[in-house]
């Protein structure tokens, strides 16, 4: 991945996706806001316990600092859930009810979701030139909301397998994601090849590897094009939020995809 600051707004974004010349995409950092601790500073969570005046702030400067429309811009009250929403001109500037992946062909229409700790799923079809945004916890991840959103793209806009990039950005990694027996049982009747998901550490338990996870689900469809950050957010709350590491007292980064316009 690579690192950007513009303006003081620092930003991640994705080799495969940088020199497409078709879109703007951003993993937003903590870095560039307006919000006291414990959101310091680039908090996005509207529900995250931070100033709604604040959040309003942050979301602006992120829009700005990436050129897009923050009043054309589609969220989505998440339900950690595998609901896909394919949305258009009509939801310009909407809230979407309930789902955890949007997906558009639509150019300025940008798409955005937040997370802290969750996966966050970039998908890109440069040959229908069609988006989304998938968040993926670890009920999105044994709903299988990977494999739904690169379906509804299949079905939806033509797109083919060997066409599609998904890129998993930055969340809690299988070094720092313990999960209790009640977890182990759901994933183990969501994934055939759970054993090698689930991974023995020293602590005496097993940590949920949601990064190959939702990897396994999209090559499953014949997907190849996968790239990973690789970069857990509870080791790293000094770039981004960790609801784990911080003890749920703190806030939301953003994964930002827009078609260009032009």
């Amino acid at each position: 991945m690579r690192r950007n600051n513009a303006n003081g707004i620092v930003y991640y974004t994705f080799g495969s996706l940088d020199d497409s010349g078709a879109l703007v995409h951003a993993i937003s950092t903590r870095h560039g806001g307006v919000s006291p601790a414990p959101f310091d500073t680039l908090n996005l969570g509207k529900t995250a316990g931070d100033d709604p005046a604040n959040v309003a702030a942050n979301t602006q400067r992120l829009h700005d600092a990436l050129a897009l429309d923050a009043a054309a811009t589609v969220t989505a009250s998440q339900a950690q859930a595998d609901r896909v929403a394919v949305v258009g001109t009509a939801q310009r500037g909407a809230i979407v009810r309930e789902v955890d992946a949007l997906l558009t062909n639509v150019p300025g229409v940008p798409l955005m979701l937040r997370y802290a700790d969750c996966v966050p799923i970039l998908f890109f079809d440069p040959a229908r030139r069609a988006i989304g945004v998938a968040h993926a916890g670890w009920r999105g991840t044994v709903a299988k909301i990977a494999t739904k959103a690169a379906q509804v793209m299949f079905d939806t806009f033509g797109t083919r397998p060997r066409d599609l990039i998904a890129c998993i950005a930055p969340s809690i990694g299988p070094c720092c994601y313990r999960i209790g027996d009640d977890v182990i049982a759901q994933v183990r009747a969501a994934f055939d090849d759970a054993d090698a998901l689930l991974l023995p550490h020293a602590d005496g338990g097993a940590h949920f590897d949601l990064w190959q996870a939702n990897a396994r689900q999209l090559r499953a469809l014949g997907v190849e094009q996968i790239e990973m950050a690789g970069i857990c957010t509870a080791h790293h709350t000094d770039e981004f939020y960790s609801w784990r590491a911080e003890q749920a007292n703190t806030g939301r980064f953003g994964a930002m995809i827009a078609l260009s316009e032009t």
